[in-house]
């Protein structure tokens, strides 16, 4: 009798070595980035350096004046909506700088 290999989609195999190694929190921040570029326009999402999370803060650095304004702005607004889609346990503060 032949065993059944699992098949693994990559995402969990990533997740398995992200909980592993202790790097969950950076999973997610690339995951929080995928959102953003899929939720914002080509040209906006090009203004975002980076994405990282420390402390249940999402930290996210913006190049653009302009954009880091909105942002701060509609902070609220982009908290609710990364807790809608990743789980409000996950963090419970945004940062923009």
């Amino acid at each position: 009798m032949k065993k059944k290999k699992r098949e693994f989609q990559s995402s969990e195999l990533v997740r398995s070595f992200a909980k592993i190694y202790g790097f969950e929190n950076k999973l997610l921040a690339f995951e929080i980035k995928d959102f953003l570029e899929d939720y914002l326009d080509e040209s906006l999402f090009s203004e975002i350096e980076s994405v990282n999370i420390e402390k249940k803060c999402v930290i996210i650095k913006i190049h653009s004046p302009l954009l880091k304004h909105d942002f701060q702005m509609r902070k609220s607004f982009f908290l609710k909506k990364f807790q809608d889609k990743f789980g409000a346990d996950q963090f419970n503060d945004l940062q923009i700088s």
